[in-house]
């Protein structure tokens, strides 16, 4: 696998608190530049790095990020209001604690009124894998696949753990037909980058794989 096939698979990522808008403008560059399945920033930038970007390349934001205990009500807006500001693609984190309380329900009509609001934009469910037991993780493949979304995802970076090939295989044998994989948080380099793709990936979400690009030229 080339490395301009994994980059077009690569949610080039920045979501530290600290992002300022020039750092915000160089992953635009960089997503433009190396042709970027999307870049995944910070909602409050969404508005002006898609009047930058101009759709040179899609622009990927966060709803519930990291830790996914906002209401549903607040998801809502949220995901309305990236959107209205140019956003192409949502990345929404699930309430662990719904999961823990067995509350499946309650999950799967957040997500099911997340992905009505996007329409046909991509939704992204990250369910932090790190703090779920297989057993959960099996139930929010499911969950997932009944909701609609179009994408399952391992992780948010910020959680104390990331993708795991384990956690790939799992997801490729239990989501329904039609979604899709997202590994992210702690791929660190093009091997780890084509195994995931190779186990059945669709996008990676990272911040490294660029910089290593970079690196090598």
């Amino acid at each position: 696998m080339d490395v301009k096939q994994i980059l077009s698979h690569v949610d080039h990522t920045l979501l530290k608190q600290t992002a300022t808008w020039g750092d915000i403008k160089q992953i635009i560059d960089d997503g433009i530049k190396y042709q970027t399945a999307s870049v995944c920033i910070p909602p409050s930038y969404v508005r002006q790095a898609a009047e930058y970007a101009a759709g040179r390349v899609k622009i990927c934001t966060v709803i519930g990020f990291p830790n996914g205990y906002n209401t549903t009500a607040v998801k809502a807006f949220e995901t309305s209001d990236a959107l209205d500001a140019g956003a192409d693609e949502i990345d929404m984190v699930i309430n662990l604690g719904w999961v823990k309380d067995g509350k499946w329900e309650d999950i799967e009509n957040e997500i099911t009124t997340l992905k009505d609001i996007c329409e046909d934009h991509i939704l992204k469910v990250i369910i932090e894998t790190c703090m779920l037991t297989e057993e959960e993780k099996v139930k929010m493949c499911e969950i997932v696949t009944f909701a609609g979304a179009d994408f399952i995802k391992t992780s948010t970076g910020f959680g104390g753990g990331g993708a795991t090939f384990e956690d790939i295989e799992l997801f490729a044998k239990n989501i329904g037909e039609g979604v899709k994989m997202k590994a992210a948080g702690g791929i660190s380099g093009l091997e780890d980058a084509e195994k995931f793709l190779e186990l059945g990936a669709e996008r990676l979400g990272t911040s490294r794989i660029v910089k290593v690009v970079k690196a090598a030229e």
